[in-house]
């Protein structure tokens, strides 16, 4: 097979799904009705696998915002910023993000995985240390590894595993970034985000906070795990994405140093990528406005979270560390995960299934995301689905 040969591993999974009868992994959304319904195979489904933790998707602000900016702008940008220049928007949103953290400096990018990409990459080189939560997201991961770093795994939300490996670096510290992240996409649980800034702090060394799935969702203003943890002062870097409570497609970084803007110039997956269209921009824009203003979507938020786990557990299911928009339910083997995820389907729940290496300590899962649109008689529809699952 040539080149291909490093993928027989992959097509034999692949096989294996298809005499399954399942393909998690491969499903066609023909058509979405509302933040938290579509249709698959002719059939409504109820989505609980998406991310969309305020809703905004169909917020009409932010919809009639992105119309008007791609009838006045077009439809895409045809390049990147450093070839084809910002757009007003561009500036405007980075001006928004870096007040809305209190920040000095904010760069946006074209999506949260490229975030990590080039902030990561660009920050850190050989002689530096990167100092990573075990459970990391892939684009962490392979921004370390761009970057020719030492990179040092410490275990996942262990303050005291993170202090063993920091003693040991000794005046190295001062050269080390350490990573974590707001809430963990998997298992829905929190970083120790307030004794991990006390290390950074006691050992001199930088800190940058993943808020992919805590922006909009935790902190009495929606700025994520480190606002709620009021320790914003002492991260170093904030890195987001416009993908899950924003509604849209993107990425960030918001920072206190003003040698953020440096980034900007040596970060080749920003210097390289086309920057994000007019119409992501300006729905953004309001859906920032949305989360700052959004008190009310965030109860609404974890009142369903709280159902659903609450409900969960009282089926007898074994879940995630801690109630999370996130939540995730543990299964058996591989084939009894990939049974369930289609039996769910089959009554007409969408959720996630997550599978080994994938899903953290080598267990399968479903994987659920809830979300401020939810009603609570939708949540009681995922129970009741649950509660069929054969086990």
């Amino acid at each position: 097979m040539g080149l291909f040969k490093r993928l027989n591993a992959v097509a034999t999974a692949r096989k294996n799904l298809a005499a399954l009868g399942v393909d998690p992994f491969n499903v066609v959304i023909d058509e979405i009705l509302s933040p938290t319904e579509a249709r698959i195979a002719g059939r409504e489904v109820l989505l609980a696998g998406t991310n969309n933790y305020l809703g905004l998707t169909f917020d009409p602000a932010c919809t009639e915002a992105a119309c008007r900016a791609m009838r006045a702008e077009g439809t895409g940008t045809t390049g990147s910023r450093m070839a084809n220049g910002s757009y007003a928007g561009h500036l405007a949103l980075e001006r928004e993000l870096a007040d809305f953290f209190g920040c000095s400096e904010a760069i946006v990018f074209s999506t949260g995985f490229i975030a990590n990409l080039g902030v990561i990459s660009t920050l850190t080189g050989p002689g530096d240390t990167l100092l990573i939560d075990g459970d990391s997201h892939a684009s962490i991961y392979d921004g370390c590894r761009m970057s020719g770093a030492d990179l040092i795994r410490f275990r996942h939300n262990n303050p005291a595993d993170l202090e063993k490996r920091l003693k040991r670096l000794g005046g190295r510290a001062e050269n080390t970034l350490i990573i974590v992240e707001g809430i963990y996409s998997m298992l829905g649980d929190r970083a120790p985000l307030a004794e991990i800034a006390e290390l950074k702090k006691k050992y001199g060394a930088w800190l940058m906070v993943d808020e992919a799935h805590s922006l909009g969702v935790l902190g009495a203003g929606g700025r994520g795990l480190a606002e709620e943890a009021g320790v914003l002062h002492e991260v170093d870097f904030i890195i987001g994405t416009f993908s899950k409570s924003l509604g849209a497609i993107g990425g960030f970084c918001v920072s206190k140093h003003p040698e953020l803007d440096l980034v900007r110039y040596a970060s080749r997956s920003y210097v390289f990528t086309a920057s994000p269209s007019p119409a992501t921009v300006a729905s953004v824009r309001v859906a920032l406005q949305a989360v700052a203003q959004g008190a009310g979507l965030r109860r609404a938020l974890w009142r369903n979270a709280h159902q659903l786990y609450t409900g969960l557990q009282q089926l007898g299911f074994e879940l995630g560390p801690e109630v999370s928009p996130v939540i995730a339910v543990f299964t058996g083997a591989q084939e009894e995960a990939l049974h369930q995820w289609k039996t769910l389907l089959e009554q007409g729940v969408y959720v996630n299934l997550v599978l080994p290496p994938a899903a953290p300590e080598g267990k399968s899962l479903l994987r659920c995301s809830v979300s401020a649109a939810h009603t609570s008689e939708q949540i009681d529809r995922l129970l009741e689905a649950f509660s069929r699952l054969p086990r």
